[in-house]
């Protein structure tokens, strides 16, 4: 099935779980990974619960994200408490491309694991930056330099997407800022499931969205974040885990799919006002 049958089957039932006005619903297997980029979105306020497992599906607002399947948590794409070697201070994120691991630096020696995925923009940022941004359910827009590179894939897109259960930016996204400036390097959610713990043709680093949601409430604005090179990915994690994962190819998506859902989500927003 290619990338656009497969939205449009994944739309179809997505449809068809609306059922109530009181919640949305995000389906597991979405995949965004020709679109899930940097961009500049609008905040939607919202709190969240979940479920005893950290995976578990979570009420976020009125969204309600399903529990992620046992078969994208397999070896170390979960969360888990480990025992942490670098120097960094408590309260600093860490981030490993190579290795597709995020670090959250709870005390000396101990910090928080996250799986994550990474997609070219990820790859193209090192050092350290300062979050100064803070966004629930962003919306999404290809940048122009997208527009210009990949007008076939992106052209469609010009308009952005809104925050909610069509956005590729998923449930949360911390901004990253240097000297200042916008380093459009982003820490998002993701539906693409499939892509924690692999590498994918576009994005920045995506985590499972109740992963996402667990960082961000953890993490205020002046968070400052280090980004390994592969030299640090090699010396901290060795060279095995330094090469973790695969490149995805993309999954293109068909957008007269994706606007009928953002216009479905609209009405349902405005019947129960």
């Amino acid at each position: 099935m290619n990338g656009i049958s497969l939205w449009t089957a994944m739309v179809a039932v997505w449809l068809g779980a609306m059922k109530t006005p009181l919640s949305r619903t995000i389906l597991l297997g979405i995949s965004f990974s020709a679109l899930a980029a940097c961009s500049q979105p609008f905040e939607n306020e919202t709190s969240s619960s979940s479920s005893q497992s950290p995976y578990g599906a979570v009420i976020d607002g009125e969204i309600t994200i399903p529990a992620v399947s046992s078969e994208y948590l397999e070896g170390p794409n979960q969360r888990t408490e480990v025992q942490y070697g670098g120097f960094e201070a408590p309260g600093t994120i860490v981030v490993d491309p190579y290795a597709k691991f995020l670090y959250f630096i709870n005390e000396p020696g101990q910090a928080t694991r996250y799986p994550v995925a990474v997609g070219r923009e990820g790859r193209g940022f090192r050092g350290r930056a300062t979050i100064k941004r803070k966004e629930n359910w962003p919306g999404w827009a290809p940048t122009k330099n997208m527009l210009r590179s990949e007008p076939e894939i992106y052209g469609p897109f010009a308009k952005g997407i809104p925050g909610g259960v069509a956005s590729p930016l998923g449930a949360r996204a911390l901004y990253l800022f240097r000297g200042g400036r916008d380093t459009r390097f982003r820490i998002h959610g993701t539906n693409d499931l499939r892509s924690i713990g692999n590498a994918n043709t576009a994005g920045c680093i995506r985590l499972f969205n109740q992963d996402v949601i667990h960082l961000s409430e953890r993490t205020p604005l002046g968070t400052e974040v280090v980004v390994r090179t592969y030299q640090d990915s090699i010396a901290a994690e060795g060279p095995e885990m330094a090469n973790r994962g695969v490149e995805l190819p993309p999954t293109f998506v068909d957008p007269d799919k994706i606007y009928a859902a953002v216009e479905a989500e609209k009405l349902r927003e405005a019947q129960r006002e």
